[in-house]
This record gives C-alpha cells, sequence and structure tokens, in this order.
C-alpha cells in the first residue's frame, strides 16, 4: 500500500507588508520536500491547500509558525493515499479569497462564531439557544454545494464568490427573524462573508468556526447531506474525510 499522504487546509488573516518574501519563502519549503498543492500570499494574510509526506508538510507550516503574526494558525487534517494534486503553484495576489468588497479581511476583529458542537445542537433542536429560527447559509458555489450541503441550507445560485451579496439581496428581508450562520469549504469565504454582512447591517449573521471541515473533525455529518467539495483530486471528502477519489499512482 502507498504510504499515506497529509493533506493540509489552512488559511490565517494577518498584514503581511513583504507578500513576495513570505512566498518565496513558503515556495522554498514546500520544493525542498517535494509538497504540492496551492499556496497564496496576499498582504491579508495566507491560504494554503497542500499535500505530500507528513514532516515535508510540517515544513512548510513551520516557516508560518515561526512568525509571530500567524499565531493561532489552525489546520485542517486528513489523508490520501495517493497526490491530490499535479504541481505546486505559488501565487502573490490581492486577496487570499477574491471577494472585491472593502474591510472584509478580519485584521482588527472577526466577525462573531459559532463552533461545530453548539451548531449541530442547535441543528438538533431547531433553533438557536435564544429560541430564534437558525438558516444555514452556503456561500459557495453551485458546483461546490452539488457535491452536499447541510439539510435545508439555503443555497444561492452563484459561480463566483464575489457574486454572493447580489443572489443574496432578495433574501435580506425574509432572514431578519432568523439566526444565520454563513459556512463554506474551511471557513475563508464565511468568514469574509459574515464579516460584510455585519457591516452591511445584518447582525443576525454568525460565521462555522472551521467551516465544513472543521465540522466534519468535531462533529463528523450530522445534520449534513452528502461530502464536501475539495480543490484537488480528492473531489470531495466524506464526513470521515475519507475522499471520494483516492488512487495510488
Amino acid at each position: 500500500m502507498a504510504r499515506m499522504l497529509l493533506n493540509i487546509a489552512a488559511y490565517h488573516f494577518a498584514t503581511v507588508d513583504a507578500p513576495d518574501a513570505l512566498a518565496a519563502s513558503l515556495q522554498a519549503a514546500a520544493e525542498a520536500g517535494d509538497v504540492r498543492g496551492t499556496i497564496l500570499v496576499a498582504p491579508e494574510g495566507v491560504n494554503l491547500f497542500l499535500a505530500g509526506n507528513e514532516p515535508a508538510v510540517e515544513a512548510v507550516l513551520d516557516v508560518l509558525r515561526a512568525d509571530a503574526r500567524f499565531d493561532g494558525l489552525e489546520v485542517k487534517r486528513s489523508w490520501s493515499r495517493a497526490q491530490p494534486f499535479g504541481r505546486l503553484k505559488c501565487k502573490v495576489k490581492p486577496e487570499i479569497i477574491t471577494f472585491r468588497r472593502d474591510g472584509t479581511a478580519p485584521l482588527d476583529a472577526r466577525a462573531p462564531a459559532v463552533d461545530p458542537p453548539t451548531l449541530a445542537r442547535w441543528i438538533a433542536q431547531g433553533h438557536d439557544d435564544a429560541g430564534r429560527r437558525l438558516i444555514l447559509l452556503d456561500t459557495r458555489n453551485r458546483e461546490e454545494y452539488g457535491y452536499g450541503t447541510f439539510e435545508n441550507a439555503l443555497t444561492l445560485p452563484i459561480d463566483n464568490f464575489t457574486d454572493l451579496p447580489a443572489a443574496l439581496a432578495p433574501h435580506r428581508e425574509g432572514l431578519a427573524d432568523a439566526t444565520v450562520v454563513s459556512f463554506c469549504t474551511g471557513g475563508i469565504r464565511c468568514e469574509k462573508a459574515a464579516i460584510w454582512l455585519q457591516g452591511d447591517g445584518m447582525d443576525n449573521v454568525l460565521q462555522l468556526d472551521g467551516g465544513i471541515l472543521g465540522y466534519f473533525e468535531r462533529v463528523g455529518g450530522f445534520g449534513f447531506d452528502g461530502r464536501c467539495f475539495v480543490f484537488d483530486g480528492r473531489v470531495a471528502l466524506a464526513p470521515d474525510l475519507s475522499p471520494l477519489v483516492d488512487d495510488a499512482a
């Protein structure tokens, strides 16, 4: 059997004054260990999707752990027999996830969040702890939620994250009396969406801490129907984090 490879998804918002230099350091560490995947660096932080032998992937993460700006970096881990990425891509971009809305990088403060066990409890009881009805807002695109989403979630007919504000607009009034929990794959999009919506007057929005993958890690698949789409050769992960496609090369 092929040796199991560590797959990680991680992001962290922090002010990066020299993104090119940070990107070069991360790329060098990844290339040294034949780690593949995507590294995105922007003035607002970093976003990583990587896979390789565990020590080599940890060596890439050590570059960030050595920098105080990335204290609290949270990493979601899963395993595969096959390498799900064809090559390493390292890019410097204006945003670590493109949204094109000012003030959506939580560099000073995050939007309020709900942890996975609490959300699971709310799903089970059908409302939050104050008795408000619960609406789960999927901030992903239609291809992604086609593989699976939370039961009865509000999904939007979007192809790009930048389309979310306009697609959500017709629903805003109907959500006013609910507690709305935004969610996405690993947390980055729901974090940006929640902070933008809070700033846009929708103060009843929370973000799911860690996204779907964090929910799977801590809770499993309770209330979730299907798999979570991921942006690599595994295609989608089940609630036990097993891949839909895992052919050893």
